[in-house]
């Protein structure tokens, strides 16, 4: 009779292993992925706010924008968004209608949009109030390519109409806009890593 004796001290390296390939084949996104790199500036500007921001993200243009314009569906991309809707199309122009709760802490403020839209394909989005909670509001949003990726730039200035908005001043802005910038580069990356099947790379 034969007898196997196996050496715990062999084969527990072996298991650990392998439980780490399982893991990277199952969650190699999450494992092996990054957050998108962003910069937010905020500056007061009399009762308003000049906002500059810039995110890289390793996605094509294309998934970039889509991602940006996909206004119908804003409101399960971002959570402080309750309703989104674009209300008419003429073309490249599109009019936005928008609601919903920014969060800062405690503190909640409900607001509500509507804005022009001017879209010039995978390039630029120019975007301006027509109404709503915002006194003002006019920005520019650019997307260029860069290695592997996609840099996104957005300039805006705007007005709250708020006094709680302008009492928390630049923080409050600053977080809402890294708070948006964040969630939807990373709707970008999700989308972008479902259109690629595991263990092929886009061209």
């Amino acid at each position: 009779m034969t007898t196997v004796r196996c050496s715990w001290t062999i084969l527990l390296p072996r298991l650990t292993l392998a439980t780490l390939f399982s893991l990277f084949a199952l969650f190699g996104d999450m494992a092996f992925g990054a957050d998108p790199t962003i910069a937010v500036d905020v500056a007061q500007a009399g009762e308003g706010f000049i906002v500059d921001a810039t995110m890289d993200v390793l996605v094509p243009q294309a998934t970039a924008w889509d991602v940006l314009t996909d206004f119908d569906h804003m409101a399960a991309i971002l959570s402080n968004v309750k309703a989104s809707k674009v209300t008419r199309r003429d073309g490249n122009i599109w009019i936005v209608r928008q609601e919903g709760v920014a969060r800062f802490g405690l503190l909640a403020f409900s607001f509500e949009s509507e804005r022009e839209m001017r879209l010039e394909p995978t390039k630029r989005i120019l975007a301006k109030s027509l109404s709503g909670t915002l006194k003002r509001m006019e920005s520019e949003t650019k997307l260029a390519p860069i290695d592997q990726g996609v840099q996104i730039k957005y300039h805006a200035e705007l007005v709250p109409d708020s006094a709680l908005a302008r009492m928390f001043g630049a923080s409050f802005v600053r977080h809402e806009v890294e708070e948006q910038f964040l969630t939807m580069g990373r709707e970008m990356m999700q989308r972008q890593s479902r259109a690629v099947p595991a263990g092929k790379v886009s061209g």
